[in-house]
């Protein structure tokens, strides 16, 4: 009867402590997934001198780069989106922009270069090249240009630019024959400049409104691939008309920026197309490889900035949103 009782008795003093032992592993595993979430932030701390904001602008996209020695503006955003674009420049502290790059001749792309040549000390204009003289933003632009003599060239496939401290720019798309032909047929999404920024181990694919037969012909021309790229901006605002199975594949991104505005306001430039369409998230996400915490939306998350130093980036929110789930579900 003694035996059987000190039997009892150290069978039940094992469950015990293997009761213990298990819940101060779990305890352990929790500490550990802390730590490691902790360190991951840690290390996305970067203090880079190359910084890329995506200003949250409204509807139509405007892209701030700031280096070493050069700031760059890709795009302008739509006319009625001028005071907001003026406001994030300033914000900046924007005086001088040694590059005006306009990616094609959309309103919603160059309806404040006007403003942006008028009244900042823009020393470059770069355009895609289509010629829409008797369109009123267009001419604004290009007479605003010509009144303070600063140059307006043309980027097309094969054009490199510097933009400083080391970083650089690589036109891919369009060909010159590619632009007349898509500026013909009156479809300047796909006469959208495509290009890469790159900078030691980090790469930034800028695309305008390029839609899947643009991508088409990057996947078929030299530049297939160079297109694999750390960030991706989402092309048409996040458009179904973009972001090509195949495409998204060769661009493999770690992160997608995506300006476009608030979906219920339909009016002006607002956001009446239901931007970002569920196609295009899930091809980023599904064809792409992106974890969805990565892809950001002006909208939701505010200004986006990014900032690396060649070798280590982070790219920053101004508002954190949990938006994705709920936007894939709606849609």
């Amino acid at each position: 009867m003694k035996k059987i009782f000190i039997l009892l008795t150290l069978i039940i003093m094992t469950l015990i402590i293997g009761c213990g032992n298990e819940q101060a592993s779990e305890i352990e595993q929790h500490a550990d997934d802390n730590d490691i979430e902790v360190a991951e932030n840690d290390s996305k701390e970067v203090s880079g001198d190359l910084v890329i904001k995506m200003l949250n602008v409204g509807q139509g996209d405007a892209i701030l780069i700031q280096t070493k020695t050069q700031n760059i503006l890709v795009d302008t955003s739509d006319t009625d989106e001028r005071d907001k674009l003026r406001s994030e420049l300033d914000k900046a502290g924007i005086k001088k922009i040694d590059k005006l790059i306009l990616s094609h001749a959309h309103a919603d792309h160059i309806g404040g270069a006007k403003l942006v040549i008028e009244n900042y000390n823009v020393k470059e204009v770069y355009n895609d090249g289509t010629d829409r003289g008797k369109y009123n933003v267009y001419k604004g632009y290009i007479t605003a240009a010509q009144k303070k003599n600063i140059p307006v060239k043309t980027l097309q496939a094969g054009d490199k630019l510097n933009f400083g401290g080391k970083v650089s720019f690589e036109v891919f798309y369009p060909t010159e024959e590619l632009r007349a032909k898509f500026a013909k047929e009156n479809d300047y999404n796909d006469t959208s400049i495509v290009g890469r920024l790159t900078y030691g181990d980090f790469s930034m694919l800028f695309t305008g409104d390029a839609e899947k037969v643009a991508e088409n012909e990057q996947l078929n021309s030299k530049y297939a691939k160079k297109l694999k790229s750390t960030v991706f901006k989402a092309p048409h605002h996040g458009s179904k008309t973009s972001a090509g199975a195949d495409y998204m594949k060769a661009v493999s991104p770690e992160y997608v920026v995506i300006s476009a505005g608030d979906p219920s306001d339909p009016t002006g430039s607002g956001n009446s197309y239901g931007h970002p369409h569920k196609q295009a998230l899930n091809s980023y996400i599904n064809n792409g490889g992106v974890n969805k915490k990565n892809i950001f939306w002006t909208f939701e998350n505010g200004t986006i900035t990014i900032k690396t130093d060649g070798k280590n980036w982070n790219v920053t929110p101004e508002k954190k949103s949990n938006w994705i789930n709920s936007w894939l579900k709606k849609n």
